[in-house]
């Protein structure tokens, strides 16, 4: 099956699986995080169609073991940087009506959150289909070491992920049932 029509069938489950209200462990998050408490720059995302709401995550790391949060704002070109964002910041709202940070203070992340529709267990994933974050973490892969997690549903596994060139691996995949390494 291609991407596209992947995409499509992922995104209407992920949407009844959310509507259901279903208390995602973000305890379970936050524990795997504090287990790489040498890391200091968190690269979170804004969630939106029906994504596992990640910000009282953040507000976690951030509150109880003093991560700085960062946020991906989009450039020209599908390419995106992280920027420093705390609440006393503006936001405002891009070409995808997904809330930015202002650009004050670029960041390179030592844990980003990847948003994605699917996965697979090898730590492939399905995005929307923009390639923003395969360039950003093929981009910052030359200049640091990094953790590229993924949050997702367990509903949202499925059993190929089809990839090319460009498509990057994750680090872990968290769910509400299980974590992939």
């Amino acid at each position: 099956m291609i991407k596209s029509k992947l995409r499509k069938k992922i995104l209407q489950i992920r949407k009844k699986k959310n509507i259901k209200n279903i208390r995602f462990p973000h305890l379970k998050i936050s524990n795997e995080i504090k287990k790489i408490q040498k890391k200091k720059i968190i690269g979170g995302y804004f969630p939106v169609n029906f994504e596992i709401d990640i910000l009282e995550i953040l507000e976690n790391l951030k509150k109880n073991i003093g991560f700085k949060l960062s946020f991906p704002v989009i450039k020209k070109n599908n390419e995106m940087d992280f920027y420093i964002w705390s609440k006393k910041n503006f936001l405002k709202l891009n070409k995808f009506g997904i809330p930015e940070p202002e650009r004050i203070k670029k960041v390179y992340p030592d844990i980003i959150f990847v948003p994605l529709v699917a996965f697979d267990s090898r730590l492939y994933r399905i995005g929307y289909g923009g390639g923003y974050y395969d360039r950003y973490i093929h981009k910052i892969s030359n200049k640091k070491n990094f953790i590229k997690i993924g949050i997702a549903y367990s509903c949202q596994k499925i059993s190929k992920v089809p990839i090319n060139k460009y498509d990057k691996k994750l680090d872990m995949i968290i769910t509400e049932k299980y974590i992939l390494r």
